[in-house]
């Protein structure tokens, strides 16, 4: 840890005011960039260059030379030219009044967030803008605190973090302080990210970079250079636009050929042919459309979503692909567990939520299997203060488990004091395992382990049957794997949880994750929304696909799919993410964009990312 701070040239105490300051000087301050005057005149002037508004703006201009040229004047072409104009002014004000009101909430909401941070400055600890963060600074980060800059964890007491904005991905990770093998900056799990946020836990940290240096600010470089797609309503107009010119001028230079070899006045037959090109122009459609989409972000924002340009409702109406996860998203993302399984016997848990409320059916052959479960967990359970209901506070698969465990008539927190916790293996999405080690109070050492049915199985050879530890045959291998995908096959998540003694208070993770006892599997239920079963038949009436993208097992992911309306058919297609990464991106657009109903399972955040890529 020396060596990190020395090459940051920082120290345990943090920097000094007076290296901050250079360094403020050199890195410039810790924000990405916003929008800019020069931005919002561009926008304004913006409103003018379609194609349509230019179109328009001639037809204007002809029919002030029209007026001119005309002997004597009609006001009635003057009337026409100032109304033309109008028109585009018009529908400039409303395009330009409605995105600028949406930059302004946008900005309004985001300054109702707190951009503070807590710094260790010359041994001290103050609270300081996040602005004026730079490398080398110290960080005193809690559980709800928002991750101000990229840093490497100095200090870390059960951390866990919520990297949703850099993965997508809503499960929080676990964060440790040791040193892990290099590679990716985002996978390495000594680290946290800006736009991220600490959900358990607490941690101190030092800061190796700030603002467009981030791994967010490189997503913003990336989306500030991406091409911006024109909508299908923009095509549309301006191939409309294009035609109504042409037949225009072609119409117009007709007239005025054929007038003028007849004896017609050229200057009579030149305005003319200017008025009938001006009629062929049909003005109010601009703002036709912008009064129409207008009415359409005001419906929008009556529910509550904030539509920053005009175009982007009708960009809405012309989706035909929706990816979506299912985490929170068709689900409540509030884990209960409904059925346990232990020596080939299933147990009912009655109850929902977090409340500690409800029985297990015949609960005294699973005690040793959910006390087993809750020493190896990170979340912690938080009875209602007040109006506040039951919650917990970390990962909620753990916290489903922890309240099993209370239903069983177990106190975690006294289980937690009586076997108290040496050694951890954090749960990685490589292994699918977390693994604690415990002593007793006869000074002995266990471990136990939680994770994936057949990750855990492969790692087991022993089974406990009630109470006695038995080998594990082939017979009963094939049980488990049986009892793990009926419960998967009802909709469930499960996970298998298994123990074994250990020599010593720092045993290595193969020594603690080979040769286990299997206690059992817990299938846990995360209801969907009650909204997701009418807004998946809205959108199969609007013709929409609907793909459900997920890390989960894959007859887990059908059942889910099959309660919320996604999946009808008796077959759909199931890729996984080692299949997605066969295919190239052309193959992965005939894939999301083909027909049928498709479902990606054991996808990781990077496969989702490459999921939202490709649309």
């Amino acid at each position: 840890m020396p060596d990190l701070l020395a090459w940051l040239g920082s120290s345990a105490r943090g920097l000094t005011s007076a290296e901050t300051a250079a360094r403020r000087d050199r890195y410039g301050p810790n924000e990405l960039p916003g929008v800019r005057r020069g931005q919002v005149r561009r926008r304004l002037v913006a409103q003018f260059t379609d194609l349509f508004a230019v179109v328009l703006l001639v037809s204007s201009a002809i029919t002030f030379l029209a007026y001119w040229l005309g002997q004597p004047r009609d006001p009635a072409t003057l009337q026409l030219a100032l109304a033309i104009l109008g028109v585009v002014l018009l529908n400039a004000g409303i395009g330009f009044a409605q995105e600028y009101s949406a930059e302004r909430t946008a900005e309004s909401l985001q300054a109702m967030v707190p951009h503070t941070c807590r710094v260790l400055r010359d041994g001290e600890r103050r609270e300081l803008s996040t602005r004026d963060l730079v490398p080398g600074d110290v960080v005193i980060l809690e559980a709800g605190d928002a991750v101000p800059a990229d840093c490497r964890l100095i200090e870390a007491q059960e951390a866990a973090v919520n990297n949703a904005a850099l993965t997508g991905e809503s499960d929080p990770v676990a964060r440790v302080a040791e040193p892990v093998p290099s590679g990716s900056p985002l996978q390495a799990r000594n680290c946290v990210f800006m736009g991220t946020d600490l959900v358990a836990g607490t941690g101190k940290a030092v800061v190796f970079a700030t603002g467009m240096a981030t791994e967010f600010g490189r997503i913003f470089r990336l989306a500030a250079a991406a091409p911006r797609q024109r909508t299908p309503l923009q095509r549309q107009v301006a191939l409309m636009a294009r035609r109504v010119a042409g037949v225009a001028l072609a119409t117009g230079a007709v007239l005025f050929a054929v007038r003028v070899p007849s004896g017609q006045p050229f200057v009579d037959t030149f305005v003319f042919s200017l008025g009938v090109m001006v009629a062929l122009v049909p003005e109010g459609l601009p703002a036709t459309l912008s009064v129409s989409l207008a009415i359409g972000v005001r419906r929008m924002a009556r529910r509550h979503a904030l539509v920053k340009q005009l175009l982007a409702v009708e960009a809405l109406g012309s989706t035909s692909v929706i990816c979506t996860d299912k985490t929170g998203t068709l689900t409540q993302a509030e884990m209960t567990v409904v059925q346990l399984w232990t020596d080939g016997i299933s147990h009912a848990v009655s109850g929902v939520g977090y409340a500690p409320t409800g029985e297990i059916t015949d609960a005294g052959p699973v005690r040793e299997l959910l006390r087993a479960a809750a020493l190896c967990s990170n979340a912690r359970l938080v009875p209602p203060t007040g109006r506040d209901a039951w919650r917990v506070l970390g990962d909620t698969t753990e916290g489903a488990l922890l309240v099993a465990a209370r239903k069983a008539g177990l106190d975690p927190a006294q289980e937690e004091a009586a076997t108290p916790r040496v050694a951890e293996h954090p749960f990685d999405s490589a292994r699918k395992l977390m693994s604690t080690v415990h002593r007793d109070s006869d000074g002995r050492f266990f471990a136990y382990v939680k994770g994936a049915p057949l990750e855990l199985l492969a790692r087991c050879d022993a089974i406990d049957r009630s109470g006695t530890k038995t080998p594990l045959s082939d017979a009963a291998r094939t049980e488990v794997a049986a009892a793990a995908d009926g419960m998967a096959g009802q909709g469930l998540r499960v996970l298998a949880v298994a123990r074994r003694p250990v020599a010593g208070p720092r045993p290595s993770l193969g020594d603690v994750e080979s040769e286990l006892t299997l206690l059992g599997l817990a299938g846990m239920y995360d209801p969907p929304r009650p909204e997701v079963r009418d807004a998946v038949d809205a959108c199969r009436r609007a013709g929409i696909r609907i793909v459900m993208v997920t890390g989960d097992h894959p007859l887990t992911a059908e059942a889910v799919a099959r309660r919320v309306g996604i999946v009808r058919e008796r077959a759909p297609t199931v890729a996984s993410g080692t299949q997605l990464d066969a295919l190239d991106d052309s193959g992965l657009d005939t894939l999301l964009t083909g027909s049928g109903e498709l479902l990606l399972c054991r996808v990781s955040p990077e496969h989702k990312m490459r999921v939202v890529t490709a649309l």
